[in-house]
């Protein structure tokens, strides 16, 4: 389906320089696209190996807390959290990817607050707040990277689909536009082409008469 316009010289002249651009915008989005898609399946396999490590770390985590609940009271347990409270600090940066903006966490812990009883708490306290201190890292570059992942996927729907039309669409309606105006064009020189010969003929016959 072509463009609606007048099949002039004029007409002829600006469709082409909006294929020139609209070709050029195509190439542009098509090496964006390629590149978007590399860099996504690097941070998809990356995302997909921290995903495994937290599903498989946090049942351990968990179950440490467990233990330690069971070799003391729960209240002796909540206390001593209590008094090893310490502050997450979590700095949110950003960075582009291939023009996408994507998250950076960085993470850091506060000081603590004190310390608990020794006697009153078994090892598996110990082994709780240390695997959950290394586990939470992981968490949040998980989150960091699954948001990315997101975007990405945003952004690659978004390129595919511009790409998509400007391939599908737009170039083609472009070139069987300038198609037509050539094919008007040559129609009315030929027609303009015929008419003077039928006036030169008839100037012809009457300078003979």
């Amino acid at each position: 389906m072509r463009l609606a316009v007048n099949p002039t010289r004029m007409e002829m002249l600006k469709v082409r320089k909006r294929l020139v651009v609209a070709q050029r915008g195509h190439k542009l989005l098509k090496d964006k696209l390629d590149g978007l898609m590399k860099d996504f399946g690097e941070i998809a396999k990356e995302y997909k190996q921290y995903r495994l490590a937290v599903d498989k770390e946090l049942p351990e985590v968990l179950k440490l807390f467990v233990l330690a609940e069971a070799t003391s009271s729960r209240l002796i347990l909540e206390d001593a959290l209590e008094v090893t409270r310490q502050e997450l600090i979590i700095e949110e940066a950003h960075k582009r990817v291939m023009s996408v903006l994507i998250p950076h966490l960085e993470i850091t812990f506060g000081q603590s607050q004190g310390g608990y009883s020794m006697v009153h708490t078994s090892g598996e306290l110990d082994k709780a707040i240390s695997g959950l201190k290394g586990f939470l890292p992981k968490l949040l570059k998980m989150a960091e990277l699954e948001e990315t992942v997101r975007r990405m996927c945003q952004e690659i729907e978004k390129t595919r689909r511009r790409v998509n039309a400007l391939e599908h669409t737009m170039i083609p309606r472009m070139k069987e536009t300038i198609k037509y105006i050539n094919n008007k064009l040559d129609e009315m020189e030929r027609s303009t082409t015929s008419r003077l010969m039928k006036i030169k003929a008839q100037r012809l016959a009457m300078e003979q008469q």
